[in-house]
C-alpha cells in the first residue's frame, strides 16, 4: 500500500470518528484536538488494524507506555507504516 493511501484511509478513520469530513482533519492535530475521547481512540485503533491487517501494540489505559505514538494524526500514520514495514520484512 502506497504511503499515500496509507495516509488518507488513516485520516477517513480518525475523521469518521470524530464526525468530520477528511478534509477537516491536518497532519498536525492531536485526537483530542478532534473530540475524540478514550473510547474513539480505543475505535480508531481497532479499524485502523481491520484496515492495514495489523496489530497495533496499544494500550488504551496507559497510551504513554506504548512505542505506538498517538500525539498526532501525523504520528498516527508514522507508526501505522512503520508497522507494516515491519510486517513485511
Amino acid at each position: 500500500m502506497a504511503k499515500q493511501d496509507v495516509k488518507e484511509t488513516i485520516i477517513e478513520i480518525i475523521a469518521e470518528q470524530a464526525v468530520l469530513e477528511p478534509t477537516d482533519v491536518s497532519m498536525d492535530q492531536s485526537l483530542e484536538d478532534l473530540g475524540i475521547d478514550s473510547l474513539g481512540l480505543v475505535e480508531s485503533i481497532f479499524a485502523i488494524e481491520e484496515a492495514f491487517d495489523i496489530s497495533v501494540p496499544f494500550n488504551a489505559n496507559e497510551p504513554d507506555q506504548s512505542d505506538f505514538d498517538i500525539s498526532s494524526i501525523g504520528a498516527i500514520v508514522t507508526a501505522v507504516e512503520r508497522l507494516i514495514k515491519d510486517q513485511k520484512a
